[in-house]
């Protein structure tokens, strides 16, 4: 009779702590991470995903969003699209109660695959500087946030650059411009719109693409030397980009009329380059360094408690894991502003997209979140997913990263036509009824 009783408490107790957790859990605001540590991009995903949980931290330190506090898991994927598939469906349900808020891949073959799979959940799928470029386009794609930079408005900035090095975008006719490619749909985003630029602008376009993940990339670089070009656009990802700066170096092109898209702008890609990389310069949506309150506060609450995501601690503040905490701060400012709809809770995914969708980050409210410089001011709505467009242009001395430039915006007018009519493409395609923004409150 004692074993039974004894067992009998035991499983009542495991029961009331099963129940005691869901509840706590279903007081909690969930992020599902579809990460990836291992693999060719592993230096971007942990550098990523590292900000992002170290800035999911420092709010839970400060007693979390109006006192909801913020909980998340991790999913291996290897940046592979199969596994993030898998990933996601088997975290887009919550954690013990607690409901998912919005995924934030970090890959562009993941977020294309689940893009249908997040619209139908309605769940926010967030591509923060990529992802489709027409998911800009909210009354179309209301689930999917390219935020700050969508891959059209990065090279329509880095063409508007390229001509002010030139003395003006009239004087881009005749000049020679190489894009070298990661070979894969992010790699491939840009091609059409970079066309569309040459033939506005006069200038000689050639596009070379680089297979996956980078490592041979002579043959290009010979194209290179004989096309013998103004400047190389360089749209790489993980190894393909210390590769790429080390066989230019090899067959005599300049570092410094190399241009580092969005995701060959890190640390961890020019450094490995070793001296190949001195001059090169990239674009960024943010700066690297440490100055900034909200970095130093998550040091104080976070790293200096031995709390922090990194293992290795020096990257801290670099641009990757900068890039996690602006990602973070995103996110966690439309569940803030959801919650003044919506009230002081957990909430859905659909809530949270209304978050999303009514973000307004002036500098101000920069200020107030110890951002200001790090975050560029945005503007979301219905219509507009990206909020931002714009850029600043940094160069690498061989030890660290300066900025060389003021904000460049891109051509957002000139690009709208363009997002919209693909954005209608795909809503035939899909039978989609595009929503009416103007309507929306």
């Amino acid at each position: 009779m004692f074993k039974r009783s004894f067992v009998g408490r035991l499983a009542l107790a495991l029961s009331l702590g099963g129940a005691t957790l869901a509840a706590h859990a279903a007081g909690e605001q969930y992020f599902p991470l579809q990460s990836y540590r291992v693999g060719p991009y592993a230096a971007g995903g942990t550098g990523f995903f590292g900000g992002f949980i170290d800035y999911l931290k420092y709010v839970n330190a400060g007693g979390g969003v109006n006192g909801v506090k913020l909980t998340w898991s991790e999913c291996e994927t290897e940046y592979v699209v199969e596994k993030g598939v898998e990933c996601y469906e088997r975290l887009k349900g919550g954690l013990n109660g607690a409901p998912a808020a919005a995924t934030n891949p970090l890959s562009v073959g993941i977020a294309y695959a689940t893009l249908d799979r997040s619209t139908a959940d309605r769940l926010p799928l967030i591509t923060i500087n990529h992802g489709r470029t027409d998911s800009t386009d909210g009354s179309v794609f209301p689930y999917a946030f390219p935020l700050q930079l969508n891959p059209y408005s990065e090279v329509s900035a880095i063409v508007n650059y390229i001509g002010q090095q030139a003395g003006g975008l009239d004087k881009l006719k005749g000049q020679k411009i190489v894009t070298l490619y990661h070979g894969s749909p992010y790699g491939k985003e840009t091609n059409e719109v970079l066309k569309t630029l040459a033939d506005k602008y006069g200038f000689a376009l050639t596009l070379l693409e680089v297979p996956h993940p980078g490592n041979e990339q002579q043959s290009q670089w010979l194209n290179i030397r004989r096309e013998k070009p103004d400047w190389v656009i360089l749209r790489g990802w993980g190894v393909m980009n210390p590769v790429a700066l080390k066989t230019a170096q090899k067959v005599g092109f300049p570092a410094n009329r190399i241009i580092g898209n969005i995701w060959s702008n890190s640390e961890d890609d020019a450094a490995p380059a070793g001296a190949a990389a001195k001059g090169f310069i990239a674009i960024t949506t943010h700066p690297s360094g440490t100055e900034f309150p909200v970095l130093q506060g998550i040091k104080q609450a976070v790293v200096d408690k031995g709390q922090g995501d990194l293992a290795d601690a020096k990257r801290f503040g670099t641009v990757y894991y900068n890039l996690g905490v602006v990602n973070g701060i995103l996110n966690v400012e439309a569940v803030r502003i959801a919650q003044a709809k919506f009230g002081k809770q957990p909430l859905t995914g659909e809530q949270v997209r209304w978050g999303f969708e009514n973000l307004k980050l002036d500098d101000a409210r920069l200020a107030a979140l110890g951002a200001k410089g790090l975050v560029q001011p945005l503007k979301l709505s219905c219509s507009d997913h990206e909020g931002g467009g714009a850029v600043r242009f940094q160069q690498w001395d061989g030890e660290k990263w300066n900025l060389i430039s003021d904000w460049v915006q891109a051509d957002r007018a000139l690009l709208r036509p363009i997002i919209e009519a693909s954005s209608r493409k795909y809503a035939a395609e899909k039978g989609i009824t595009p929503r009416e923004c103007g309507r929306e409150a």
